[in-house]
């Protein structure tokens, strides 16, 4: 376990010095940007050695193993947990009771029903809308391709903005699978440039997160803005096969 924690620690602390090489080479601060780690179908003992080594934000993606995960963690712990992959309705409750934010909502039936449970659990929950800037069939999220179509997603926004128990908090996107991560670079820059401007016609809402970038591109995904970047296997190794 020592040796697993020390292996974590070491990649954990490389990525945190990348981003902020990427982050002033965007003319930013590096506290901008925080780096979510990306703990999906691993076993406890590596997350347990992820938060060890000084990880705090943990990202995962399937809501009923993640529950039994999380409830490894007493309340103490520090850490905060992010679902960031699609969420079935059926599995609503699950982010519910177990999730701090829910990075990846997909649709506005989905927003529905969280809002009720959560207005039956007395919370209100953060959430990012997930939009599809690359096009792909095989992607969730709004689609976003192309600026001339963003009117359209008006009636979206404003339905979610009508949910009293859930809040939003930005946008989050995963582009297409790049060779060369410069070649994800105007997705990223199309998420932006979205999320700006719905926040120019909703500033009542919080738009501050851009969550975007993974093990293969979240240096360019900083440059253009990133404020938190999945980052997985570049830290905790390859998932086990399942």
């Amino acid at each position: 376990m020592e040796t697993l924690v020390t292996q974590i620690r070491e990649r954990y602390q490389s990525a945190l010095e990348r981003i902020a090489v990427a982050a002033r080479a965007g003319g930013r601060e590096p506290a901008s940007v925080r780096l979510v780690v990306v703990t999906k179908a691993q076993p406890l003992e590596v997350v347990k050695a992820a938060v060890q080594a000084g990880a705090h934000l943990l990202g995962e993606n399937y809501p009923d193993e993640s529950a039994s995960k999380i409830s490894s963690f007493d309340s103490e712990s520090g850490v905060e947990w992010h679902m960031i992959g699609h969420v079935q309705s059926r599995k609503a409750r699950l982010v519910i009771e177990h999730f701090d934010l829910l990075q990846s909502l997909d649709s506005l039936k989905l927003a529905e029903r969280l809002n009720r449970m959560a207005k039956e659990a007395g919370r209100v929950l953060p959430v990012m809308l997930e939009f599809n800037v690359g096009g792909e069939e095989s992607k969730y999220g709004w689609p976003a391709m192309h600026e001339k179509d963003w009117p359209a997603l008006y009636s979206v926004v404003e339905s979610i903005l009508e949910l009293e128990n859930l809040q939003i908090r930005g946008l989050m996107t995963m582009p297409p699978l790049e060779t060369d991560p410069e070649d994800a670079r105007i997705y990223f820059r199309t998420l932006r440039l979205l999320r700006d401007h719905l926040a120019a016609h909703y500033p009542q809402a919080d738009w501050r997160e851009l969550s975007m970038g993974t093990s293969a591109d979240y240096e360019v995904a900083v440059q253009e803005g990133a404020t938190l970047v999945r980052i997985g296997t570049a830290i905790v190794g390859s998932r086990p096969v399942r």
